[in-house]
């Protein structure tokens, strides 16, 4: 994995960081977006647009964020790679920690 949504991201869910992607590997679940890591090119087109500064280089994530590393990861065990989100849509799930978190602000 390269590139890393956070916390920040739960609850609000700005598209933009899905139409800057030029792959098409960021996924849309109920409360967040996952970056899927092995259709993920690493182009870093996500990050700057993104307005809640959800996304991080895997090597630049705060301490405190370390666990969504594992957590984009995870989302992906059954989903697996699907080979774009457009085809998808939005997903009706979402990570267990993700669901377990309060509603955000």
């Amino acid at each position: 994995m390269i590139w890393v949504i956070t916390e920040a991201c739960v609850d609000v869910k700005d598209l933009a960081c899905v139409d800057a992607c030029p792959v098409d590997c960021i996924y849309e679940g109920n409360r967040m977006l996952y970056i899927q890591p092995d259709e993920c090119v690493g182009c870093g087109a996500c990050e700057p647009v993104c307005p809640v500064e959800a996304i991080y280089y895997e090597d630049d994530l705060p301490a405190d964020q370390e666990k969504y590393r594992e957590i984009n990861a995870e989302f992906f065990d059954e989903l697996g790679a699907p080979g774009g989100a457009a085809k998808l849509g939005k997903l009706d799930t979402d990570h267990p920690a993700v669901v377990a978190l309060p509603p955000q602000e």
